[in-house]
C-alpha cells in the first residue's frame, strides 16, 4: 500500500475559507520553515460526524497553537458550502466559530494526491466514465513538519471519528524527537521516559516496565 509517510507533502494551490474570508490560492507550502501542520480530510459539510470532528479540533485550538502547529481542514465540498457550513450555529447544524482555514477541493484533485478519496473513476463494459464508490474523503490526517515532510498519518472510514487527544499526541512525540534525538515508546505522552536508540537504553526501559 502507498503511503506519504516519510515523503513530502503533496502542495497543491485552491480557495479555502477562514471564518468569514474566502482566501483564494490557499497553499500548504506557505507554512514551510514557519510551522507544522495538521492537515486533515472529512466528507462532506452538513453531516453527522464531521461537525462533532471540527469543533472538537477548534477546542484544541489553543492547544496546537502552542505547540506551533497549523490545522488544515479539506473536503469536497464548494467553497460556497464552506462558508455557508461555518455562517450557521451549532445549534443549526453549522460550524460557527471554527477559525482555522477549511479547503475546497471541489476537483478532488487533493484528495486523490493524499489517497484518501472513497472510490476512483473507471470505464464500464461500454467505455463510459463511471464513479466506482463514493465521492467523497476518507477521514484521512497528516502531520507535517516544517520542512514539508510527512510525519505521521491515519485514515479512518466514514463512520469512525478521530482522536483530537492521539493528534496532539503525535505532535508531542515528533517534537521530543527533534529536541532530544529520543524515540518514543508505546503509550508514551508528554513528560513520560523516552527511549535512546541504544540497545543498552531499550534493555533499560523494558526492565523499567
Amino acid at each position: 500500500m502507498y503511503t506519504l509517510v516519510g515523503k513530502k507533502a503533496p502542495d497543491f494551490s485552491a480557495i479555502a475559507v477562514q471564518g468569514t474570508n474566502i482566501i483564494e490560492d490557499f497553499t500548504l507550502s506557505q507554512f514551510k520553515g514557519k510551522k507544522y501542520v495538521v492537515f486533515f480530510f472529512y466528507p462532506m459539510d452538513f453531516t453527522f460526524v464531521c461537525p462533532t470532528e471540527l469543533v472538537a479540533f477548534q477546542d484544541k485550538l489553543a492547544e496546537f497553537e502552542k505547540r506551533d502547529v497549523q490545522l488544515v481542514a479539506c473536503s469536497v465540498d464548494s467553497h460556497f458550502s464552506h462558508f455557508a457550513w461555518l455562517s450557521q450555529g451549532l445549534n443549526e447544524g453549522g460550524i460557527k466559530g471554527v477559525t482555522y482555514p477549511i479547503v475546497s477541493d471541489f476537483s478532488k484533485t487533493i484528495s486523490q494526491n493524499y489517497g484518501v478519496l472513497a472510490g476512483e473513476e473507471d470505464f464500464d463494459e461500454e467505455g463510459n466514465l463511471i464513479f466506482e464508490g463514493q465521492p467523497v474523503a476518507y477521514r484521512g490526517l497528516f502531520l507535517i513538519d516544517k520542512e514539508g515532510i510527512v510525519r505521521h498519518t491515519v485514515v479512518n472510514d466514514l463512520p469512525l471519528g478521530r482522536s483530537v487527544d492521539e493528534v496532539l499526541r503525535m505532535v508531542d512525540a515528533l517534537k521530543h524527537y527533534e529536541e532530544y534525538g529520543e524515540v518514543c515508546p508505546a503509550n508514551w505522552s508528554e513528560g513520560k521516559e523516552a527511549i535512546r536508540e541504544t540497545h543498552e537504553s531499550v534493555s533499560d526501559y523494558l526492565g523499567k516496565h
